[in-house]
């Protein structure tokens, strides 16, 4: 019984610690989306289409129409709005305190 024990467990720890998956797995999706920047001329058509909506009287508007209004303004602010480098803190202070032991 004693030889068998070692070999039971090892086997045991081999097929429940198994790292491969046989799973179909999705792709994974980026976590930044990929866009393409727009040219002035189309980003004066959506200036000109954000400022049409603000002039509009929206009260006589259904509620549907609104909806549809709030989404197509926050479409094209996503379109307009320019990807930016966030830094954190600690990022920022270990950057700088590279540059200055290096310079």
């Amino acid at each position: 019984m004693k030889n068998l024990f070692k070999p039971m467990i090892t086997l045991l720890l081999a097929l429940t610690l198994s790292g491969v998956s046989y799973a179909a797995k999705e792709p994974a999706k980026s976590p930044i989306p990929i866009t393409h920047p727009i040219s002035a001329e189309e980003s004066n058509l959506l200036l000109l289409r954000l400022d049409e909506i603000k002039a509009m009287d929206k009260g006589e508007m259904s509620s549907m129409e609104k909806k549809a209004l709030r989404k197509e303004v926050k479409s094209i602010q996503g379109r307009l709005a320019t990807g930016g480098v966030y830094v954190s803190v600690g990022a920022l202070i270990i950057i700088i305190l590279l540059l200055i032991i290096l310079l």
